[in-house]
């Protein structure tokens, strides 16, 4: 038995190191880039050995990596368990209204979080200027998961839906969604007390009414 307990006790130390690590990376790296942290700094930040980066996460490259993939991991989750759950919901046939707005729900909430979406941003702007992850990862990991749940659920509330021209419908309304959260963000900056009005979910709103006043016209119209 004690040494069961042990062993459940070093396994859960050898998690909080990780994580431990992964945060104070994830920190050192907005602020300093890549290229500017080293693996002695992050080890000293995190109160850990050198030789733990290497054992949990073997280098600095794929500690970034994982650093990254914590992120879109949360991403894909929420965005995936958001349809998961409307499409159970009314025994299975949610209507068009509810799905684009669960998408639309999970799609800008954890874009949303105060507590991480500085740290995000800052992540962005550093690979922009200093690309350091796989060119695919973005698609990998997060557009093609998504957007094969997205799809699935479009053609089951839409079955009439052209299966060659949903990709577009799904692309056309993540992109209003993306502007809106650009359009928030740059007005936020301006100083403008009229601008800064913007609301957000209004907008949001909006566009799931505009966007479901769209796909209906199409099946309607036949034009898709």
């Amino acid at each position: 038995m004690a040494n069961s307990e042990d062993h459940k006790a070093n396994r859960a130390s050898e998690k909080s190191v990780r994580d431990r690590l992964l945060d104070t990376a994830e920190e050192l790296f907005c602020e300093h880039g890549f290229a500017g942290t080293s693996i002695r700094d992050i080890a000293a930040a995190a109160d850990c050995n050198i030789a733990s980066v290497n054992y949990h996460f073997g280098g600095k490259d794929n500690l970034y990596l994982e650093v990254w993939r914590r992120h879109l991991f949360l991403m894909r989750e929420i965005r995936i368990s958001s349809i998961d759950n409307v499409m159970s919901q009314e025994n299975g046939s949610p209507q068009l209204e509810d799905l684009l707005r669960a998408v639309a729900d999970s799609f800008i909430e954890p874009l949303m979080n105060e507590s991480k979406v500085p740290r995000f941003i800052k992540l962005m702007a550093r690979e922009m200027i200093d690309q350091r992850l796989p060119e695919d990862i973005f698609v990998k990991e997060l557009i093609v998961p998504t957007t094969i749940a997205f799809r699935g659920a479009l053609l089951s509330v839409c079955p009439q839906l052209d299966r060659s021209k949903i990709v577009l419908v799904i692309l056309s309304f993540v992109g209003q969604l993306m502007h809106a959260l650009h359009v928030k963000v740059m007005f936020e900056q301006t100083g403008e007390p009229e601008i800064l009005k913007f609301d957000l979910n209004e907008a949001i709103d909006h566009i799931v009414k505009f966007s479901v006043a769209g796909i209906r016209a199409c099946l309607e119209g036949g034009t898709q």
